[in-house]
């Protein structure tokens, strides 16, 4: 594979994005506004880096906090020539790291892993005297704090004055106290605990903190990852922990070649322990950081950047915290705003819209709708089933382990050994496919297929295309990483599942008094909402039945 020019990698990029992908030396800090071209920005300034030699492919980690993200940048920086940059999450390269040094700082086999820690929970909750009702919502309440306890390094013996202390609110369905809650959760805490340690079991928390401790005691290790990785780059690093921040200076050591991206009025997670004053104080760390924002909006139009400047407005978001945008597209219509008697018509109304939107653009049209809990999502699945309308739950679903999928991948690793076609993969990747019929999984990989054939012609040019080699290679560090391709059909997210995702067409639903916000933190719940509008491309429909959301207030 070719790699890219540096006129290739500069060509097309706005003055503010020439400016972060040319400023090759850290430290730098980034404030990237919604949809302003981040990954972009990220990638091609890694690839320039290394097009002019200031670091070495293998020497770069890029570090993001989904899987879909870091799965994004390895496929830009494989269009750009670079096949072997690396772009994991935090816990991707801390467990990579951990299975590899394990035998020489903890001796034995690795631990098995925790991928759900419901039912570790539900048993460690049998061996307490907790009043504590063993059900779902009970158990994932109870292992959002062990996590927010974890990534905060609380021990369960100091859980129950910190959570007090943090006003943590939970959501119980019993009449007791929020303390006597704290109580009980901190025998099941404590509980957990023992078990994974009688299972020789760790979870991702864990993985987290091991690889801190291991990189804290034993120096012949930690200087062989400092040798490993030496160019770092963290995206989103508005939502990073004190416990990653620790890993990442145990990374990072002395030296200042970081460059962070982020957006303060994008932080959606402090209830899980992610904190924005990393970012805010980034240039107190480094006096001599360069700061550069970006603020041409190349997702959304117009009205749309109207609506979400207007929340950044109402909040005092101005300043530090986040910038107003400017659209960089053709104008579209205003978002509108529909009030409905009950949750019931509202959903009615919906599905109806999304069924007329589907007749003008076709089965392709980009469309979500995005409540603030997944309750929520329930009564919109029922009426898209109901109107014949396929529609997918962003989920943790593992896609690569459906037994279709795994045959589809068989048949196109085969194919990929052979000689394409007259150089054209994709037509031959369409006959591959040809006997799975017209599937979800069989649309998904034509599309992920489509957007590579783009990327990569757009990225260095028709004389190094990608290949149905590269596409397998693609699809097998997907399903390594469980980051599936999208799959056809209306999304339904909860505002917090649909960070770094977008739509032609969003419907913000259920934006009641009560609803939006909830809880006590209003301004993290006004963030949550700026997310939400800034998901849309072409269309935002904004709707709520009772009482209307404090935060619709100065909108349109």
């Amino acid at each position: 594979m070719i790699a890219a020019s540096t006129d290739q990698i500069l060509e097309g990029l706005d003055p503010e994005q020439r400016e972060v992908v040319t400023a090759v030396r850290g430290p730098v800090c980034v404030i990237a506004g919604a949809g302003t071209g981040k990954t972009r920005v990220i990638t091609h300034r890694i690839a320039y880096a290394i097009a002019i030699g200031v670091t070495d492919s293998s020497k770069t980690l890029a570090l993001t906090f989904t899987a879909k993200a870091a799965g994004e940048m390895r496929a830009r920086l494989r269009g750009l020539g670079i096949p072997n940059a690396t772009a994991r999450t935090f816990h991707s390269a801390a467990i990579k790291q951990l299975m590899y040094f394990w035998p020489y700082s903890f001796g034995g086999s690795f631990p098995s892993l925790l991928t759900m820690k419901s039912g570790a929970i539900a048993e460690a909750l049998n061996r307490t005297d907790s009043a504590l009702a063993p059900q779902t919502s009970t158990l994932r309440e109870i292992a959002s704090e062990i996590e927010w306890a974890k990534v905060l390094e609380i021990s369960p013996d100091e859980y129950v004055e910190s959570a007090l202390g943090a006003g943590r609110r939970l959501k119980i369905p019993n009449n007791k106290s929020d303390k006597s809650n704290f109580e009980d959760i901190s025998k099941v805490y404590q509980a957990y605990e023992t078990l994974k340690q009688q299972e020789r079991a760790i979870d991702f928390e864990d993985v987290l903190l091991l690889t801190v401790g291991m990189l804290e005691e034993d120096r012949d290790v930690r200087e062989r990852v400092r040798d490993q990785y030496r160019y770092f780059t963290v995206d989103e690093y508005q939502d990073v922990s004190p416990l990653q921040q620790r890993l990442l200076n145990l990374w990072l050591g002395d030296r200042e070649e970081i460059c962070v991206v982020g957006d303060a009025a994008q932080t959606i997670y402090s209830f899980a322990g992610a904190s924005s004053a990393f970012l805010l104080g980034f240039t107190k760390r480094y006096p001599k950081a360069q700061v550069i924002r970006l603020s041409r909006g190349y997702r959304s139009t117009p009205e749309i950047i109207s609506a979400a400047n207007a929340i950044l407005r109402q909040g005092g978001m101005i300043g530090e915290h986040g910038h107003e945008l400017a659209s960089m597209n053709s104008h579209g219509a205003k978002p509108e705003i529909a009030k409905f008697e009950s949750n019931a018509s509202e959903a009615n109304f919906i599905v109806n819209k999304i069924a007329e939107l589907r007749v003008k653009a076709g089965d392709s049209a980009e469309i979500a709708i995005l409540t603030r809990t997944n309750s929520q999502l329930d009564i919109f699945e029922r009426e898209l089933r109901a109107a014949g309308i396929a529609s997918q739950i962003k989920s943790s679903e593992r896609f690569f382990e459906r037994i279709d999928v795994r045959d589809a991948m068989r048949v196109i690793r085969s194919a990929s050994v052979l000689p394409t076609e007259g150089g054209d993969w994709y037509s031959d990747l369409i006959a591959v496919l040809r006997p799975f019929g017209d599937t979800d999984y069989v649309q998904a990989f034509l599309a992920l297929a489509r957007s590579m054939k783009e990327a990569s012609e757009e990225a260095i040019g028709p004389s190094t295309p990608a290949t149905l080699r590269t596409f397998l290679r693609e699809l097998e560090d997907r399903a390594e990483q469980n980051n599936p391709p999208t799959l056809p059909g209306v999304v339904l997210a909860t505002l917090h599942a649909a960070k770094g995702l977008e739509w032609d067409h969003v419907f913000l639903a259920g934006i009641s008094e009560g609803m939006l916000p909830m809880g006590e933190d209003i301004e993290e719940e006004r963030r949550l909402f700026y997310v939400g509008l800034t998901r849309a491309k072409s269309e935002l429909h904004l709707s709520y039945y009772g009482s209307p959301s404090q935060f619709l207030v100065g909108i349109n």
